[in-house]
């Protein structure tokens, strides 16, 4: 294959345009909200109303997870800034769905546009941003081009790149030096990660550590009621321990059901929150419980919680921080399938004890700050999370230790979000 530069990566992806609406149209089968909005996706939509005389700060969040994590940034710089105008793009239906819930009409949202000039040019037209600001590593070579190109300066925020990633840039290297050479700055959660950009070719000039933003969480009143409701609510007021397994990935919910069965023929009381990662799997999920021989109940049924109920499935967007603060114990999801994991830092913000698989390569530093600190418990089958979790509901001094040890953890690493805001002028 010849070597992979910036047009041919644009001729490719224009052949495979039809492939991805198709893909598009498959995936709304089970979440037919991929079946609208397509218009947004080649950069038609009607312009929005700003004032020419104000900044507009572009900031792209793929889907939920780096939606979530922006929603300080924008919210603490909206605060600092008054005068900025806000457009907000995300890829996926969920990261829509939380910018409009969480942030409404102080921003202006779209889908993104597909990775082409053409349609890149359209969306550039109608919004006429002075700044964009990428979530992570949501990085798109003719996006990035488009900006250097109306000398728009791009700056990754929060950014991290793991090995599997950086080995996947990397096979395009071309590609990818080119990229990272048009790219103003990267604000990196970690010197891992920083160095793994410059070696894929960022100018080291142009490379900040700033830490990650997730441990400048506020666990605000509202959160913090919402958790204590459903604490009481969950454990029949605190008469039984709550297990919640977060951000499940199909693959793992067979596991956790199998460890499951397991504990609650010593601790029948147990009650599961099984929450599944993306909205197309709740349906599913709730008949493999059932299935399973479990009593069931839909968290978005706000049905009255029978002491018998086994399991609960989180079916809803948007609670998973409160989830966290109701339940005794956490897993964290994507880690038993190579996914890479999810936020271990929300749990440990609210003192939870956390047991995880060991795929969280998209997670590392947070993983080794954790373990470091025996903050945080690894189980890769459902043998290992059942000895794991019986030792932790025969010796709650041992489990809360964890819990205590990972909120120190969360507390000690707060400050990225002071740096990042620091980084970012539109004038």
């Amino acid at each position: 294959m010849p070597r992979m530069t910036r047009p041919l990566y644009t001729l490719l992806y224009t052949l495979l345009l039809p492939v991805i609406l198709l893909r598009l149209l498959w995936r709304s089968r089970q979440a037919p909200a991929y079946r609208q909005r397509w218009r947004e996706r080649f950069g038609c939509f009607p312009a929005p109303a700003f004032d020419c005389n104000k900044p507009v700060l572009w900031l792209h969040a793929v889907s939920v997870g780096e939606t979530l994590a922006a929603v300080p940034l924008i919210k603490t710089l909206q605060n600092q800034h008054s005068d900025w105008q806000w457009v907000v793009t995300t890829t996926t239906p969920t990261g829509s769905e939380r910018v409009r819930a969480v942030l409404g009409n102080s921003v202006f949202h779209v889908y993104a546009p597909y990775d082409l000039p053409i349609f890149l040019t359209h969306f550039l037209q109608r919004v006429k941003p002075a700044i964009l600001i990428v979530m992570e590593t949501e990085l798109w070579p003719n996006m990035v081009h488009s900006c250097y190109q109306h000398q728009i300066p791009v700056l990754i925020a929060n950014a991290r790149l793991s090995e599997k990633s950086a080995r996947g840039y990397g096979k395009f290297s071309a590609l990818t030096h080119q990229m990272l050479r048009e790219i103003t700055q990267v604000a990196a959660q970690q010197h891992a990660d920083g160095e793994r950009f410059v070696q894929l070719g960022l100018p080291r000039e142009n490379l900040t550590i700033t830490g990650s933003i997730k441990f400048d969480l506020t666990l605000d009143a509202a959160t913090q009621q919402k958790a204590a409701a459903l604490r009481v609510q969950w454990s029949n007021n605190h008469s039984r321990k709550v297990w919640l397994a977060a951000s499940t990935h199909q693959g793992e919910d067979g596991i956790l059901l199998a460890a499951f069965a397991q504990l609650k023929k010593t601790f029948p009381d147990l009650l599961l929150v099984l929450v599944p990662r993306h909205p197309e799997r709740f349906a599913s999920v709730t008949q493999q419980c059932t299935a399973a021989g479990f009593i069931v109940l839909r968290h978005s049924e706000q049905k009255t919680l029978a002491p018998e109920t086994d399991i609960v499935v989180g079916d809803t967007m948007g609670e998973l921080l409160a989830f966290y603060g109701a339940a005794d114990i956490a897993f964290v999801g994507g880690s038993l399938v190579p996914v890479g994991g999810h936020n271990l830092i929300e749990p440990a913000a609210w003192a939870c004890p956390i047991i995880s698989g060991s795929q969280l390569f998209n997670f590392s530093e947070v993983e080794t700050l954790l373990r470091d600190n025996n903050a945080l418990a690894i189980a890769d089958n459902a043998e290992q999370i059942t000895a794991q979790m019986a030792q932790w509901l025969h010796d709650e001094t041992l489990r809360k230790g964890f819990g205590e040890r990972a909120k120190a953890v969360a507390d000690n690493n707060r400050g990225a979000l002071e740096s990042l805001c620091s980084l970012i002028d539109p004038t």
